[in-house]
């Protein structure tokens, strides 16, 4: 969409604000607004904004930073009132020079996307976003419903919710597939149809944010932690993913292959599976993650693929015959906490070194639960589970130089800063799980 096409929508669109969206370096959105009036010229010249309050960004002596639409972001806010109707576009950063500000999470994909495309393939992402919905209840929310895992009710609130925010993304270019309720208690899932990972990483912090948004208009609380409440499922972002060229082929189908993979797909695999233990922190970055990936809730622990196999880390769907497009990886341990700019580009790099070095790719998981091996039994499978806690999650990204490389030096100093502080902040709080155990016991 050009400068023409984009004033022309928004005329017509009736908008009288615009947010000009970005994140900070954990995937929070942040936002400059402005009324439309000012499009035209923030089209032309950009909008400056004071970066050094924005974690991840800057100190307080280079805080100007500078934000470049990308008017194909354009999107109406469906929740707003008609006389205040607002509408956002998605921006790039810049600096003072004119040069792409590194600590940008959106240009770290974005630089990874090219990397990719300079030999012509497009990585493609489809996310799995799972999140609940509560009723408030001061300090401890409970669950919207008592559903279960593919409920059908004709007329709880909850299918209305769910109905309304489909409803909702498909008018902001989202074109959600399907919707259901998820395992746990007040659990859902919305899935949008795959896109270039650049695009679908704007879709996903979209979806977030209008999940949010139209749950507190109808007196709920939209949450995707990834383990809200102990002893249930948690929620995950399993993320499908595949290579295309720029003729629409899909390079991860192999006709003549027993699981229809390419070679290509395999040297993806085996990748993920080489950098899983340091990918983690970035796909699951949270203390609260790590409650999440434990055994006995369908979430991954150990480091290991397979066809069918829901206890691997990465599943292969089940072909369909003629719907080769649809080969593809996924990826089972990302939860919705990540930064999606970050989480994908770290995939695409972990993928494409496994095909770069001809990384070996371990045989597959096939009809084996893991979690009923033994730690011998596993070991003489050569499966490695992933890191317990974020702690150990950072020490693994740390030492793996591909995805230091990927994130670049300001954004990893600035990610490993921001999760270090929330590791000890959590550190040295005592909880309630502490108080019940001890506080009479010794």
């Amino acid at each position: 969409m050009d400068k023409k096409e984009l004033l022309a929508r928004v005329k017509e669109d009736q908008v009288k604000f615009i947010s000009y969206q970005f994140t900070d370096v954990n995937g929070s959105v942040k936002s400059v607004d402005a009324p439309v009036q000012q499009l035209e010229g923030a089209l032309d010249n950009g909008i400056w904004f004071d970066g050094s309050s924005v974690e991840g960004f800057v100190r307080i002596q280079e805080s100007d930073k500078h934000l470049r639409i990308d008017p194909d972001t354009y999107a109406v806010l469906p929740w707003t009132p008609e006389n205040l109707r607002r509408a956002r576009v998605f921006c790039d950063i810049y600096n003072q020079d004119g040069t792409p500000f590194l600590g940008d999470p959106r240009g770290v994909l974005k630089r990874m996307v090219a990397k990719a495309k300079d030999r012509g393939w497009i990585f493609n992402t489809g996310p799995e976003p799972e999140f609940f919905l509560f009723k408030k209840n001061g300090a401890h929310p409970i669950p919207q419903d008592l559903g279960g895992y593919f409920d059908f009710s004709p007329d709880d609130e909850a299918v209305q919710i769910r109905s309304e925010l489909m409803a909702a993304l498909n008018t902001m270019g989202l074109e959600v597939e399907v919707g259901h309720h998820e395992v746990a208690l007040g659990q859902h899932e919305i899935d949008f149809r795959f896109a270039d990972a650049l695009k679908t990483a704007d879709n996903l912090l979209t979806l977030k944010y209008t999940v949010k948004a139209i749950a507190n208009q109808h007196g709920y609380i939209a949450s995707f932690m990834p383990k809200p409440i102990f002893g249930i499922n948690g929620s995950g972002l399993h993320t499908h993913q595949s290579l295309f060229n720029d003729k629409g082929e899909n390079l991860f189908y192999d006709p003549k292959d027993e699981m229809h993979l390419s070679k290509l797909a395999y040297g993806f695999i085996a990748g993920l599976l080489k950098h899983a233990r340091a990918l983690s922190a970035i796909v699951a970055p949270t203390v609260n993650s790590y409650k999440r990936l434990v055994p006995g809730y369908e979430a991954p622990v150990y480091i290991g693929w397979a066809r069918v196999n829901r206890s691997a880390l990465i599943r292969i769907p089940h072909y369909t015959e003629g719907q080769y497009k649809a080969t593809r990886i996924e990826l089972r341990f990302p939860d919705p906490s990540c930064n999606p700019y970050l989480a994908f580009a770290g995939m695409l790099a972990a993928g494409m070194d496994g095909i770069d070095n001809n990384v070996e790719l371990p045989k597959p998981l096939n009809n084996i639960n893991v979690y009923e091996l033994t730690a011998d039994e596993r070991k003489a499978l050569g499966v490695n589970e992933l890191p317990g806690s974020l702690q150990e999650a950072l020490i693994e990204l740390d030492k793996d130089a591909i995805l230091k490389e990927t994130l670049g030096e300001a954004v990893y100093e600035a990610f490993m800063r921001a999760k270090s502080e929330e590791w000890d902040d959590y550190r040295i709080h005592v909880t309630d799980w502490e108080v019940n155990r001890y506080m009479e016991s010794i």
